[in-house]
């Protein structure tokens, strides 16, 4: 099943309550924030988070470390799991975009495939939906190694790691390129801000 397919069928069964803007309601939209391990996604989607909600809007941050023991509970690091864990998570995403929420999704979705079914989802009933492709280096996001992972992959304890020995498809279609090796993290949660006010229409900052 490819996945494309897969969130085919997940919304299917949600065509009868697809949502309607909501009057007089805030716009919500979708910011996907992809890259590798330890690239700095999660830090630029909390700060953002935390900036948004001191200025009165609805957040929510669906992290994939947090979300996936949740709704993918059981699913493996095969590449059709891993697509599966990030249609899944798109969907929820679309879901509360379309109320009014703005989802920011620090989640690594190492396959073009699963990342364009899911802006196609979001294109299909007109919830906003941008890319941010957090495109700190290897070498970089690995001296960071944030949670360990690259030493236990480089000492062969782990396998599967997404840069490592499991390939990054690298977006050709981000709205937004930041590289956190380059880049300060004021500085990126501002560029964030200014393409999320582009796609809600309204001024964020």
């Amino acid at each position: 099943m490819t996945a494309r397919t897969a969130i085919a069928d997940a919304t299917s069964r949600d065509d009868q309550i697809q949502s309607i803007p909501l009057r007089g309601g805030r716009k919500g939209a979708t910011l996907w924030f992809t890259g590798l391990p330890s690239a700095g996604k999660s830090t630029i989607a909390h700060a953002l988070a935390e900036q948004l909600r001191t200025a009165g809007e609805r957040v929510q941050v669906l992290d994939g470390d947090e979300v996936r023991p949740h709704l993918s509970a059981g699913l493996g690091f095969s590449r059709q799991d891993r697509d599966v864990n990030v249609t899944r998570i798109g969907w929820v995403a679309r879901m509360l975009a379309s109320h009014g929420v703005i989802v920011l999704v620090p989640v690594i979705a190492p396959y073009a495939e699963a990342r364009d079914a899911v802006r196609d989802d979001h294109d299909r009933v007109a919830v906003p939906f941008a890319e941010v492709h957090v495109a700190t280096p290897l070498e970089i996001a690995e001296a960071r190694d944030v949670k360990g992972l690259y030493a236990r992959a480089r000492r062969g304890e782990l396998r599967g790691l997404t840069g490592v020995d499991d390939p990054y498809e690298v977006p050709t279609q981000a709205e937004l390129v930041v590289d956190t090796g380059s880049v300060d993290l004021e500085t990126a949660v501002q560029m964030s801000t200014a393409l999320l006010s582009a796609i809600v229409e309204r001024d964020l900052r």
